[in-house]
């Protein structure tokens, strides 16, 4: 029983899979803060040039 633990607390098959899935999900949240900054900026810039048009 103890070898068993042993080996699973060992085990490393899943630790890649882990790595790229927290990498995923920063680079998910930098692309969430980007496009909320940019699509900021972009709506004010729309409403600018809508006033200013005839």
């Amino acid at each position: 029983m103890i070898q068993i633990l042993r080996n699973l607390l060992k085990d490393e098959n899943g630790q890649g899979l882990t790595e790229y899935g927290l990498i995923l999900g920063l680079v998910a949240v930098v692309c969430i803060g980007a496009t909320q900054v940019l699509g900021t900026k972009v709506n004010t810039t729309l409403t600018t040039v809508g006033t200013k048009m005839p």
